[in-house]
């Protein structure tokens, strides 16, 4: 009788070794020259896949920048905004490339970051950090866009016009106690919503700047109003479109952007077309809303009607439900309607974004929810609308755990996200690609595994994580970086510290490494923080905001602490030189990075109660 282990396959047999391609770069060059770039179209042997080979392998930390707030790179990547100290003006500066620093870092050691262990004079490195911001920018324009000691500029609002040659950014400020406006100012229409504290009224203006030239061309401003800046949530500009929510006046304000000119188009909410107020001022009379004799104004927060945005969605959930009650012989969806009708009549809205040249998704929630009186807004009820503006009509409306948009969201991201608005200008060549769900299978594996880490958790459920994922709409304009070093399919990161959302995320005591995709091997680290001494304080929340070149091998990264910034520069670095002798890297020999990183952070707990370590 044969033994058992006759029958055991050869493990050598079954299970070959995967064979990784040649991450060489001249047998890419080589390979696209013999074969052109749709060569293994499914590898990374195309132009984008070089990025595999080419990427900011070097850390400059503490880089000493002038008093101003890094914003980001134009979307040709050939400028860069920044706001002043005072937050008055907007300074452009001419990016002069990624090798502008070349010959400086190639002079140092073999590493991956500056220190002055790894200099050959350790006055080296102070000498790079005080030059590097200038050897990479240089001024070309600072424009004064508000005056000081009126309206200061929201350094996290910037919006890119299509073709790149205009920014538009916004600025506001907080009405005086002295001279508080009029009820009817504060209040224009019946959905108004009542300010609070955390609801402050200000004065907001847009202003439009041509890039190039560095002038101002036009503004528009919103006086007594409320409107997100920060993050783009209030604005979205799509091609030649730009919308503006006034949430304290539930008015959607709609502009056309020609020529870096705000042209004014219609108002959405009380009224929906352009001579709907001609039409209601014939109809509507001050006699309606007094009995008192004399001369009065025809105030239209006083009006007992509905808009005509909320009339829109009523009248459409009304011929829904009749549809669905004939369809199932049953009054039940009728009466559903009749029952939240009242619910449904005090939405308001919160967020807007641009589907295209025609639709908006609508984000509608309670009052508590839009004025920022309710802690937890995602355990409220929350509706989304999309809306035709041309011919004013409601397509359809979901609530916040609806499986349907849901489906949607995940197989048609790009499409949320416009991602692909650069892609019909086929001269330019910074062509928008971001890694999203519909598009890219490493995408969708962290989406699923973020939905099935919701429904897995104490209080959670398919229901929660609907809520989760639906909790992301609208998305916000440009808010997703196009750099190919984000890019999912070729290089593999964790998106707990970085991710292609330009948001600030905490900030890693230890580098974020960069592993490619195709071979699994580690590409370049990147190292957020500060390198030469620990942050003592402990028990301050961390944060860094990374900046990310469109196409260049450079990023950005700037760390918060409280009120304390510093600024990193990850540049390219090329290999290390071999005329270097082996005793001039004896220093770096000689440091374990793995200890080196550990000891920063024992050293940090350690000295946290000493204030002398600061």
């Amino acid at each position: 009788m044969p033994e058992a282990t006759d029958h055991v396959p050869d493990v050598k047999r079954v299970f070959k070794p995967r064979r990784l391609p040649s991450q060489n770069i001249v047998d890419r060059f080589m390979s696209r020259e013999h074969y052109g770039i749709h060569f293994r179209r499914n590898a990374l042997d195309t132009n984008r896949g070089f990025y595999t080979n080419v990427y900011p392998n070097y850390t400059i930390s503490n880089v000493e920048k002038p008093n101003c707030f890094l914003r980001k790179f134009t979307p040709d990547g050939k400028r860069f905004i920044a706001f002043s100290q005072n937050q008055t003006h907007l300074e452009i500066y001419l990016y002069k490339g990624p090798s502008a620093m070349n010959e400086a870092v190639c002079e140092l050691w073999d590493s991956d970051f500056l220190l002055p262990m790894f200099c050959q004079d350790p006055a080296q490195a102070p000498n790079i950090r005080r030059v590097a911001f200038e050897r990479f920018f240089t001024l070309e324009h600072l424009v004064l866009l508000t005056p000081l000691g009126q309206e200061q500029l929201n350094r996290e609002c910037s919006l890119f016009s299509d073709d790149g040659e205009y920014v538009i950014v916004g600025s506001a400020c907080f009405l005086s106690d002295e001279q508080h406006p009029p009820m009817w100012r504060t209040h224009q229409n019946n959905e108004s919503v009542a300010p609070n504290p955390r609801h402050a009224l200000e004065d907001y203006t847009l202003h439009s700047i041509e890039i190039s030239e560095g002038f101002l061309v036009d503004r528009v401003s919103f006086k007594a109003d409320k409107i997100y800046l920060s993050h783009n949530q209030g604005l979205y500009l799509y091609k030649d479109t730009l919308t503006v929510l006034s949430v304290q006046h539930q008015t959607i304000h709609v502009f056309k952007f020609v020529m870096g000119k705000f042209v004014p188009v219609r108002k959405i909410g009380r009224l929906i077309y352009e001579d709907d107020d001609y039409l209601l001022s014939h109809t509507l009379t001050s006699d309606q809303q007094t009995s008192l004799p004399g001369n009065f104004t025809y105030r239209p927060y006083r009006e007992q009607t509905i808009n005509l945005l909320k009339h829109r969605i009523l009248a459409h959930l009304y011929r829904r439900a009749v549809a669905l009650s004939h369809l199932d012989k049953s009054p039940y969806e009728l009466r559903k309607f009749y029952m939240y009708f009242d619910q449904i009549k005090a939405l308001r809205m919160w967020k807007i974004q641009l589907l295209d040249e025609d639709h908006v998704l609508i984000k509608y929630s309670s009052e508590e929810v839009v004025t920022l009186r309710s802690g937890e807004p995602n355990s409220h009820a929350a509706f989304f609308v999309v809306y035709n503006m041309t011919t004013t009509e409601v397509l359809s409306m979901y609530q916040n755990n609806s499986p349907e948009l849901v489906d949607i969201c995940e197989n048609f991201t790009d499409f949320f996200r416009n991602s692909n608005l650069n892609l019909v200008h086929g001269e330019f060549r910074y062509a928008q690609h971001t890694s999203s769900p519909s598009n890219n299978i490493y995408a969708q594996l962290v989406h699923q595994r973020f939905k099935q880490t919701i429904i897995s958790a104490k209080n959670g459920g398919i229901n929660e994580a609907r809520k989760r994922v639906l909790a992301q709409l609208p998305i916000s304009a440009q808010s997703y970086s196009s750099s190919p070093y984000l890019d999912l399919s070729l290089f593999s990161y964790d998106e707990k510290w970085i991710s292609l959302m330009e948001r600030p995320k905490a900030c890693s005591e230890l580098p974020i490494h960069f592993f490619g995709r195709e071979s699994g091997i580690t590409k370049f680290r990147i190292y957020p923080g500060p390198l030469e001494r620990p942050n003592t304080n402990s028990s301050a929340r961390k944060l860094v905001a990374f900046i990310f070149h469109p196409t260049d091998p450079f990023a950005i990264s700037v760390q918060k602490t409280n009120y304390e910034y510093v600024v990193n520069f990850h540049v390219r670095k090329a290999p290390f030189s071999s005329k270097k002798s082996s005793t001039q890297r004896s220093g770096l020999d000689q440091v374990n990075l793995p200890d080196y990183f550990r000891s920063r952070q024992q050293a940090g707990q350690a000295n946290s109660s000493d204030p002398a370590s600061l």
